[in-house]
């Protein structure tokens, strides 16, 4: 069996795609090239120079020629397959971690990867990550689209302070695209209990702030510190103006409208939200991420906080057009479950509404849902799995799913949910080039 298995492996590097068998080629016509010119070398000697007759039997010359050219062929090759994989083991063990699998099983997943479907994800918070750490075992072109409305919490104080654009949802998706989710990816999520001025501060927002101030430059913070965790994909703001999120919101007499300022201080209100927009409007979009989205296969909404994580993305006009103008496959992923002070009571339909409210019919060709409901949702928590009702002539499709986090039941499982969407745009694809 373990001789197998490093059959197996030995065999990953003539795969298609593993960019080695040419070079192989070439190596084995250098080595020939030298060979034969050291073999003219020695015939040359052996011709005009008489050796002892013990040179007889040391040369193999009691064996036929074609039976001496065969052993030393099969000789010479094994010693250059050997010395290849022990040299290529030797240079390679500085990059990697004692825990990671064999070089060519590590070469051939990133070639894998590197030919997957582009995918651009569009969020923020714990939803996006939780999609991003799943889209990642299918391909390596990534890109996630991510809010810079936030204004809570560490990333609040930061950007309040520093005047740095909130790095909470980009060090959350930069966890969620690490290589490696060990210790590196752990102290970047590390959040201080104590100490005055650090507490409540996740060690990752500082470093990304840091970052920012020494690059001067919050994109190639956010760049550099990718590189650090090794991240595949890429992570983009909507927009790099600073917006606030409001919200205007109907009064317990369903008539009389609030306003709110600020996407932390929107769910508490606890009242039905009748729109929310940013102030300033017509803010201008971070052109790469313009770029990606036209460029995409797939292009992803959610999950996530329906009005504080999404809709602020798709307050962005230009990031509206580029999402109509892309011929990616367009999916909304719904939530599994209602959050508390935003969407309380809504069913699948009422979020697919809001999104049409705020951006328009048409955006998504798929709604992607969760149709397991039989699990039991905390009571605690105020919430409840979305309903699968919605208006089944109003364009759109719905592919539904058991996506649900078993732990978490209230979230999805990124496994799952990554799963199912690859299902549906392999269908998509296979349907095109039907038609």
């Amino acid at each position: 069996m373990r001789l197998h298995i490093k059959y197996s492996s030995a065999l990953k590097w003539l795969y298609p795609g593993m960019g080695v068998k040419r070079w192989l080629l070439l190596l084995f016509i250098g080595i020939t090239f030298i060979s034969l010119g050291f073999a003219y070398f020695l015939v040359n000697i052996y011709r005009e120079h008489p050796f002892p007759p013990i040179f007889y039997y040391i040369t193999l010359q009691f064996i036929p020629r074609l039976g001496r050219a065969a052993l030393f062929g099969a000789i010479g090759t094994a010693a250059v397959i050997m010395a290849v994989v022990q040299l290529n083991r030797s240079l390679l063990a500085a990059f990697l971690m004692p825990s990671q699998r064999k070089v060519v099983d590590v070469i051939y997943q990133r070639r894998q990867m590197s030919r997957g479907p582009k995918v651009v994800a569009i969020g923020g918070g714990t939803g996006l990550s939780t999609l991003l750490r799943g889209l990642k075992e299918y391909t390596s072109n990534i890109t996630a689209i991510v809010t810079v409305a936030d204004d809570g919490g560490s990333s609040g104080r930061l950007r309040r302070q520093l005047g740095v654009l909130p790095p909470g949802d980009f060090r959350n998706c930069i966890a969620a695209l690490a290589d490696d989710e060990a210790l590196t990816t752990q102290l970047f999520q590390y959040r201080f209990g104590e100490g005055e001025g650090l507490e409540g501060h996740s060690f990752g927002n500082l470093f990304i702030a840091a970052m920012a101030g020494i690059t001067g430059d919050f994109e190639r913070a956010i760049l550099e510190s990718s590189r650090v965790l090794a991240v595949r994909g890429r992570i983009l703001p909507s927009t790099l103006e600073d917006v606030t999120l409001c919200a205007d919101l109907r009064g317990e007499d369903d008539l009389s409208l609030s306003r709110v300022e600020g996407e932390s201080q929107i769910p508490k209100a606890c009242l039905p939200i009748e729109r929310v927009f940013l102030k300033p409007d017509g803010v201008r979009a971070y052109p790469d991420a313009l770029r990606a989205i036209l460029e995409a296969d797939i292009v992803v909404a959610g999950p996530g906080s329906l009005f504080t994580s999404i809709l602020p993305n798709l307050l962005v006009e230009d990031i509206v057009r580029a999402i109509r103008a892309s011929g990616a496959l367009k999916v909304y992923i719904c939530n599994v479950a209602t959050q508390k002070g935003e969407t309380d009571g809504y069913n699948l339909g009422d979020h697919v509404e809001a999104i049409e409210r705020h951006a328009g019919k048409g955006l998504f060709h798929y709604i992607l849902a969760n149709d397991n409901f039989s699990v039991e949702l905390p009571p605690h928590l105020g919430i409840e799995l979305v309903p699968l009702v919605y208006d089944e002539e109003s364009g759109y499709e719905v592919v539904t799913g058991d996506v649900i986090d078993p732990d978490m039941p209230w979230r999805h499982d990124s496994k799952k949910l990554s799963k199912l969407l690859m299902k549906l745009y392999r269908s998509y694809i296979a349907s095109a080039i039907s038609h």
